[in-house]
């Protein structure tokens, strides 16, 4: 894609006199580093770091129609959350894989705001949309909304130099709406990518520079820093939590990547009698995390194999992982290989080097 092309986030000029170096990501011009990874990813798990992951995509959907229709197309019971809670989920397709996964927040009643991952706003928009025959009125906001998320064991004590809002009282998976440095009707999100802790703050793109800036002002004593992309991916694998087009897509299953959890068959949604029929009789392949044995960094796409030499998966996801300074990844196996402990190899050119099966998430509390 032509970067005239490249879509832009509001702050696309501040990232670029900040030096951050501008890749396409998602159909949109995005910072993927400012210094570097390793320095990024250290300033999150350590202090606070601010990401600008205004490319995501969110609908609001409301009226009497909006529960009936989220519950139609998600796999988790959006009926158990309470206002002021969120739910990860997915859109399971109609053919067994995932269109995409998500965040539901509930608003107060009848009202919810869904967030996607930017390469699907326009994919999720058309699937929601054509299942919607329940009259629920459906809102893109995504190019009107910013998103930042300040991520790091600091990131409270920055934030609540900003806001009356007692931070500390927000639980993981909750939020508030607020004021937040002066800008009224800010989403406060104890949500993130990270497992570093911290919020997400959405808001209106005409205040994004206004929060952005006080933000910064408040996190100068941190050391809080700008994030990009880079860091973000090694930070969410470190957690384990699935990239969508990594390590699930439209032909991986909610019980092969492990989002059982996620899946409740307490009510009908696309595609959820098969689903269930899986789950009873068993899958052949399972979405695993692994440490390397053996000095090497794994990457996508790599192959993985048994003590044998035979193909016995895939990898999804991998990386050096700054924090325990080994290689680790994410794949699929075959199921017999997806127990705790298992040797397997992966294949990294021409060479078989060593690894483990290792329960998610690497990083242990």
């Amino acid at each position: 894609m032509d970067s005239a092309e490249l879509k832009k986030v509001a702050l696309n000029n501040v990232h670029v006199a900040l030096g951050g170096k501008m890749v396409p990501f998602a159909g949109y011009n995005m910072p993927v580093r400012y210094s570097s990874d390793l320095d990024e990813h250290h300033t999150v798990r350590n202090a606070v770091g601010v990401f600008d992951v205004s490319h995501m995509g969110e609908f609001m959907v409301e009226g009497p129609g909006a529960l009936p229709l989220i519950q139609s197309v998600t796999s988790n019971d959006a009926s158990k959350l309470a206002d002021g809670q969120a739910q990860y989920s997915c859109l399971p397709n109609d053919k067994g894989g995932i269109v995409d996964d998500l965040l539901v927040y509930k608003m107060a009643d009848e009202k919810y705001q869904l967030v996607v991952n930017a390469s699907n706003i326009d994919k999720d928009w058309n699937w929601i949309s054509s299942h919607n025959s329940f009259g629920a009125k459906m809102t893109n906001i995504s190019d009107a909304t910013s998103l930042f998320a300040v991520q790091g064991p600091k990131a409270v004590e920055v934030l609540q130099k900003l806001t009356s809002v007692d931070l500390s009282a927000i639980g993981y998976y909750h939020f508030t709406v607020g004021e937040m440095g002066g800008i009224k009707d800010v989403i406060i999100s104890a949500t993130g990518y990270t497992g570093a802790g911290g919020f997400e703050l959405y808001v209106k793109n005409e205040d994004a520079k206004k929060l952005w800036d006080k933000v910064f002002e408040a996190g100068k004593d941190a050391g809080i820093k700008p994030i990009g992309l880079g860091a973000r991916d090694t930070l969410r694998l470190e957690m384990g939590f699935c990239l969508y087009g990594n390590d699930i897509d439209d032909t991986t299953s909610p019980i092969e990547a492990g989002l059982g959890w996620i899946t409740k068959f307490t009510k009908e949604f696309t595609n959820s009698a098969a689903i269930r029929a899986e789950k009873e009789a068993g899958i052949s392949k399972k979405l695993v995390g692994f440490e390397l044995v053996d000095r090497g960094i794994p990457r996508a796409h790599y192959e993985l194999f048994n003590a044998s030499e035979e193909k016995i998966g895939e990898v999804t996801s991998g990386s050096q992982s700054p924090t325990l300074g080994i290689g680790i990844g994410m794949g699929y196996v075959n199921k017999a290989y997806s127990q705790p402990d298992t040797e397997i190899f992966v294949g990294v050119r021409g060479k078989f080097l060593k690894a483990k099966v290792v329960k998610v998430p690497f990083l242990k509390k």
